[in-house]
């Protein structure tokens, strides 16, 4: 048996290209691990299987199209095996909340699978098999604070000071990732700015942001915070402003909603002030639960095997 825990990420910069041929979008991509995480158990087992518990479990497919069902397979197809394992997935990320949950599950599979069938797969092999399973899966694995480029896939590790303190609040029922991104071309086109790549320039990571990372300093980290699906997510869910004015109200240095959203995020002065935030967003009936955590922390790791 292995557990392995993986982080969710907050992006503290999503900067969206315009729309490709190929129906995608280049990333700025500024990813932040944090410690509010899932964990990933994998024991032998006949064929792959899946359980799931935790908030918003019901809502986790237990089929093949599961991100950890598929890193099993990946995984087992390249080394030419047998997919035998089951897999429980505890949940504490939010579902469909744009924190990457299932992607995380996707990495914490391919790590908790080469660890119980004693594999010891190359870290760059297991990064390529994460960008085939899902733009986000690499850097569940990574961890830290890194820049994605492409969908997202590519990554490059950035400096990072100290440790940042964060609330995250989780809304009712998710969004999804391929309507906000529609959403986002649909307002892009209705202001006039252009929406397509042959129109919009290529983002590029905000020096100012990476400053803050690299001297550990939330204030100028709050200043620099940025999300360009933020409006779209908002436009499709009215509701995340009112959570967004909740929390700045309570003290947070700056809001934003976590990539696709629907969960908002919003970075505090301390811990102290982070459990002030939570407590204030809780009791503002505008989100229904507010998570306290902090980070950056490590990708995907065994926590423990036998």
């Amino acid at each position: 048996m292995v557990t392995v825990r993986v982080p969710a990420k907050v992006n503290v910069q999503l900067g969206v290209g315009g729309l490709r041929p190929d129906g995608f979008h280049d990333l700025a991509n500024v990813f932040f691990a944090v410690a509010l995480g899932d964990l990933v158990t994998a024991r032998q087992g006949e064929g792959v299987t899946l359980t799931c518990e935790g908030p918003g479990s019901d809502q986790v497919p237990l089929d093949d199209s599961n991100l950890a069902a598929r890193a099993a397979y990946a995984l087992a197809a390249h080394h030419g095996i047998e997919a035998n394992v089951a897999l429980h997935i505890e949940k504490a990320i939010p579902v469909a909340g744009g924190m990457a949950g299932g992607s995380a599950d996707g990495a914490a599979a391919l790590v908790a699978c080469d660890a119980l069938w004693e594999l010891g797969t190359p870290a760059e092999v297991l990064h390529g098999l994460a960008a085939e399973l899902g733009s986000d899966v690499p850097f569940a694995l990574l961890g830290g604070v890194a820049l994605g480029r492409g969908r997202g896939e590519i990554l490059t590790p950035l400096p990072v000071e100290g440790t940042f303190h964060w609330v995250f609040a989780v809304a009712d029922g998710g969004l999804s990732t391929p309507a906000v991104y529609r959403e986002c071309d649909r307002l892009r086109a209705e202001a006039g700015t252009g929406y397509t790549s042959e129109e919009l320039p290529d983002p590029d990571a905000d020096p100012a942001l990476l400053a803050a990372l690299a001297a550990g300093d939330p204030i100028l980290l709050a200043d620099a915070l940025a999300n360009d699906l933020q409006a779209a997510a908002v436009s499709l869910r009215p509701s995340l402003a009112d959570t967004l004015r909740a929390g700045t109200a309570a003290g947070a240095l700056a809001a934003l909603v976590s990539g696709s959203g629907p969960t908002t995020a919003f970075l505090a002065k301390d811990a102290e002030a982070a459990e002030g935030i939570a407590r204030a967003l809780r009791e503002s009936g505008t989100c229904r639960a507010a998570h306290v955590t902090y980070g950056p922390v490590p990708g995907a790791a065994v926590r423990t095997s036998a």
